[in-house]
């Protein structure tokens, strides 16, 4: 069957819809819409039903459709911070002396890969303090430690494995796992974030699965924030195809003998078609993905959204005016 690589829930249960054009039983959707042009659709798989329509664990996505971030924008900057911060608030319970772990998941030698590294570097890491020099801390700065533990191919080791063993040191409350994410429409690429209580399969949505980190695995909660940086070269040349389709069958809808060819282009079936184009890509990639020419300037913005929308988040004290007395 043709599926296309997605780690956004949000997209899931639309690829499930177009196919069966029915709503999902065990699957709730809620849509708002906020100022600044930011849309969030939170997505709650609610029993096995629907974790093996949209193949998601039970649990809450919340996903962020945000304006095109650029770098030049402060107040939009601003504004998606504090509307990300209030999200994740309302999955995370940042009650006092809450400890927390943040990982940032990736290779930050891979641009399009180097959120999780990124973010970390911008984070206000507090754990050290709160243990060596616990009276310089105003009241509602809480336990923060973070680490990017790189990728299987740099350390040889399992990150979930790395994982484990700080968590079962540090003894957290709460674990945020930081990634970057595989999309499957390009116009979500740098403009969607997705705020998950499931956890997170690391390389899921490239086809390079690893082992998971979950509360299964690690015995506390676990919290993803992910951006879709990448979609699928085949995936893309596939919808492609099927627009300029639909496009040609409009312009002659009128013409027998046309409309008639390009019915039946567009009839063929899904899996093969896009079998089809994979064999076309492959002489240069068998696996190749997409990702935006400005991803690095976008990378570096993300990263400072999502770090700050977790800085004043876990620290109820502090707004974003305060954070750079506590950045070093």
């Amino acid at each position: 069957m043709f599926n296309p690589r997605t780690d956004l829930a949000v997209e899931a249960r639309e690829i499930y819809n177009k196919n069966r054009e029915v709503e999902i039983e065990g699957v709730s959707v809620d849509t708002k819409r906020m100022l600044g042009g930011i849309r969030i659709v939170t997505v709650n798989v609610l029993n096995e039903k629907g974790e093996k329509a949209i193949k998601k664990p039970k649990g809450t996505y919340i996903t962020m459709e945000i304006p095109e971030v650029k770098h030049y924008d402060v107040d939009l900057h601003e504004d998606l911070t504090r509307a990300l911060s209030e999200e994740i608030l309302k999955i995370v319970d940042v009650k006092k002396d809450l400890k927390t772990l943040v990982i940032g998941l990736g290779n930050w030698h891979v641009t399009p890969d180097a959120l999780g590294p990124k973010v970390i570097s911008k984070l206000m890491i507090t754990r050290h303090l709160k243990e060596y020099m616990p009276d310089e801390l105003e009241e509602g700065i809480n336990p923060v430690a973070a680490l990017a533990p790189g990728v299987l191919g740099i350390t040889g080791i399992e990150t979930a494995e790395i994982v484990k063993g700080l968590v079962e040191k540090t003894k957290p409350d709460v674990v945020i796992v930081i990634d970057a994410l595989a999309a499957r429409k390009v116009e979500r690429v740098a403009r969607t974030i997705q705020i998950g209580d499931t956890g997170i399969a690391p390389g899921a949505g490239v086809g390079n699965k690893r082992m998971e980190l979950s509360k299964e695995t690690l015995g506390v909660p676990v919290i993803a924030i992910g951006v879709p940086t990448v979609v699928d070269a085949a995936t893309l040349a596939n919808d492609t195809i099927d627009s300029m389709i639909d496009s040609l069958i409009e312009e002659t809808k009128n013409n027998s003998e046309t409309k008639g060819f390009y019915n039946m282009l567009k009839s063929l079936d899904k899996e093969e078609k896009y079998n089809m184009i994979k064999g076309v890509l492959s002489p240069y990639s068998s696996n190749m993905l997409v990702t935006p020419k400005d991803i690095d300037a976008l990378i570096e913005d993300l990263a400072k959204i999502i770090a700050n929308s977790i800085n004043i988040s876990l620290h109820p004290s502090i707004d974003l005016n305060d954070i750079d007395r506590y950045l070093f």
